[in-house]
């Protein structure tokens, strides 16, 4: 022992100092770097989401003296077009979620289990209709099966129908619009939440003889309840907030639309009051829809470390005739939108005819070269939108993924309350918030058009921050300890292994974050003042201003740019949207 001791340390040196020493004091000031950022997500968040939120709460609980009342709630519950209003939005919300229920169900169903001729097409063409707007759907339907549209025409051409057939005008168009629109909302959830179902449950069922129907309804559809859920709240979220779509179908009588009316008009000071108390009251819904969710299961499992392997049956040829039928027959109602718009933007003297008389390039040119605001402007604001969702949306992901700081669950909160909430109170409440002059600028946030990268960044954290979390969950923290054995620093580590490994998911988030930024509506048409337009906002007031024609070339330009996204999200992810369809 004695010879073992001489041999390691009498060399005739000084004993080395340890060597956490000097790390430890050089580590000492980086440490408060990790603290810094945290700090600066949550004065992000707060600034820009908690102060907007509790802005219109304020105004809502409050009168013109800035004194707490119920009077306005009291007044909302008296007026009997607003209890209708209220009433109305909540079944059309519930109404929509059954509709895509029912076909998202089915079409993931099919996707997932049964294998048949054209499943993979089928696969992507089920992603398209979720690609545009319901602005610009609502616009393609208008065209095709509105009064004077496509339909209409060639009835009373060939049957001799006197009198048109009201397709899409009322509420029954609103559903019809939303349900073709957001059904993908639940499929790709559901065959998400399918692909995680162990296959051994199913055996275990039916090896006591549990088949069929019996199977589907005790075993499988339980267990796609978080997903299922997840999106079926989205999809009540987007249909109780979309106001552009009921008020072109000439439906006037719902929450958003009336939130939109009332705000816009600059005349009477008590409809304004209850444009910001129906803003708040959907706030308060959305919430209490969210919690409930939440409590009812953890929706906030978004991700899984792997997906099982299902071995898909092969339909028999009445099966696969059957399959092919039903999803052809939804597949051309839901593009029905794309011929409508893709026709009139090329179109002229399409009037009381099936299809335009003649074609032209005219309407692009006046929007692409005469009007390139729109265009410009969406691509500015998207971009620069999702450079904030980088910055703040992959911090969250990591501190909801590798750390246990107080108010972590918090955090994860409120981005998932994000998705909550309606785009036409969050526009309302920056509309709110905003309106006042900044110390030493003497003009308010509201007059400069950096606000609109602002809300879009805080409409669309969510889709980066779960996009980062989920490729966390895969890069194991061994590899982290590793680098910081070696002495690389917490930001080395994640610079130099972590995000090297995770940069697909990222970029996925991103991209799908930029894709609906430029489809975004809800919020900007409050925020945009002239020369701040973005193509959505230019949809909107072209059809308003009676130009139809400009309003589908830029839906056109919408459409083409949110599939280009969509390509590339799926090149990327090297899946369908992160492992849908298998």
């Amino acid at each position: 022992m004695r010879s073992a001791t001489t041999e390691r340390g009498g060399s005739g040196r000084p004993p080395s100092p340890p060597r956490s020493a000097p790390r430890r004091s050089r580590g000492a000031p980086r440490s408060a770097w990790p603290a810094l950022g945290v700090t600066l997500i949550w004065a992000f968040l707060a600034l820009f989401l908690v102060y907007p939120l509790l802005r219109i709460f304020y105004d809502a609980f409050s009168d013109d003296a800035g004194r707490l009342t119920l009077q306005n709630f009291v007044e909302f519950a008296g007026d009997a077009f607003y209890v209708r209003s209220l009433v109305n939005s909540l079944v059309l919300g519930l109404a929509t979620v059954a509709t895509t229920s029912i076909l998202g169900f089915a079409i993931a169903l099919l996707l997932v289990r049964y294998d048949f001729v054209a499943r993979n097409f089928f696969s992507y063409l089920t992603l398209i209709p979720i690609i545009s707007p319901p602005l610009v759907g609502v616009l393609g339907f208008t065209f095709i099966l509105g009064r004077a549209g496509t339909v209409n025409v060639l009835l009373q051409d060939w049957f001799d129908v006197a009198k048109p057939l009201n397709f899409v005008y009322g509420m029954h168009g609103v559903l019809l619009v939303e349900t073709l629109h957001l059904f993908p909302m639940i499929t790709l959830n559901v065959v998400d939440a399918l692909g995680k179902i162990d296959p051994a449950l199913e055996e275990a069922a039916e090896s006591v003889g549990a088949r069929g129907w019996h199977k589907l309804r005790t075993i499988t559809l339980p267990l796609t309840t978080p997903g299922y859920l997840a999106g079926a709240l989205l999809v009540f979220i987007w249909t109780f907030s979309d106001f552009a779509t009921p008020l072109v179908l000439g439906v006037h009588d719902l929450l958003a639309a009336q939130a939109y009316l009332n705000i816009v008009q600059f005349v009477d000071r008590r409809l304004f009051r209850m444009g910001l108390v129906i803003s708040a009251l959907m706030v308060l819904l959305a919430i209490a829809f969210l919690i409930a969710a939440r409590r009812y299961v953890a929706i906030k499992d978004y991700s899984s470390l792997s997906y099982s392997r299902i071995a898909r049956r092969r339909l028999r040829a009445l099966g696969q005739t059957a399959t092919l039928a039903f999803l052809s027959f939804v597949m051309l109602l839901s593009f029905i939108p794309y011929i409508g718009v893709g026709l009139a933007s090329v179109g002229k003297g399409w009037s009381l005819t099936p299809f335009p008389l003649r074609y032209t390039t005219q309407y692009f040119e006046r929007v692409i070269v005469e009007a390139p605001k729109y265009i410009v402007n969406s691509f500015l604001y998207s971009t620069l939108a999702v450079v904030l969702c980088i910055v703040i949306g992959v911090p969250i992901a990591w501190v909801l993924a590798r750390t246990r700081l107080p108010g972590r669950d918090t955090l994860d909160g409120l981005n998932t309350l994000i998705l909550a909430i309606p785009g036409t109170a969050i526009g309302i409440a920056y509309i709110r918030a905003f309106h006042f002059d900044l110390p030493f600028v003497g003009r308010p946030l509201t007059s400069f058009w950096i606000i609109l990268p602002l809300v879009l960044a805080i409409r669309r954290l969510p889709y980066t921050v779960r996009g980062s979390y989920a490729s966390l969950l895969l890069v194991h923290r061994s590899m982290e300890e590793a680098a910081a054995s070696v002495g690389a620093t917490g930001l080395r580590s994640f610079r130099d292994v972590t995000l090297p490994l995770i940069w697909r998911g990222v970029l996925v988030g991103s991209l799908f974050s930029f894709m609906t930024s430029l489809q975004e509506a809800s919020a900007v048409l409050f925020l945009s003042l002239g020369g701040w337009e973005t193509i959505p906002v230019g949809i909107f007031s072209f059809y308003i201003a009676g130009s139809a024609n400009e309003a589908a070339a830029l839906g056109v330009v919408l459409i083409v740019v949110a599939t280009v996204s969509v390509l590339v999200i799926n090149r990327i992810a090297g899946t369908r949207m992160g492992g849908m369809f298998g």
